[in-house]
């Protein structure tokens, strides 16, 4: 499975608190049968949030895309396709960077593994609503 990480994904794994995530996304997380990436947009949110003071981590942003490729997992642009695709079903958030971040898995064929329950159930997330 080709998996995209939401930026609540992200920030466990960077800042090496993986045992808060869910089960089944530390389990996806472990499976080497999965290939990895991670939006720019998330980089882009850590370093907001790291600016205006909410979010400690334990490096320097800027040696986050190093940590990932490290670690094998690809970090993907942002493309003009996925800022114009016409995701279809509408999550129910508003949120840009979750709709961002699910025509990004619509477009790379793709599926987002997260821990926020209202974007679980939605056809590009992982895992399923009920795991």
């Amino acid at each position: 499975m080709r998996i995209l990480l939401d930026t609540n994904v992200l920030i466990p794994v960077i800042d090496g608190k993986i045992k808060v995530l869910p089960r089944s996304v530390r389990e996806a997380l472990t499976d080497s049968t999965h290939k990895y990436f991670v939006s720019v947009a998330s980089l882009w949110e850590i370093k907001i949030k790291v600016q205006l003071g909410k979010l400690p981590l334990p490096m320097a942003t800027e040696e986050i895309p190093d940590v990932l490729a490290e670690g094998g997992v690809d970090v993907i642009p942002i493309l003009a396709s996925h800022a114009l695709h016409d995701l279809h079903p509408l999550p129910e958030t508003k949120d840009p960077f979750d709709r961002l971040l699910l025509s990004q898995c619509a477009v790379e064929q793709l599926l987002l593994l997260t821990r926020d329950k209202g974007l679980q159930g939605h056809p590009f997330t992982w895992p399923p609503a009920s795991a």
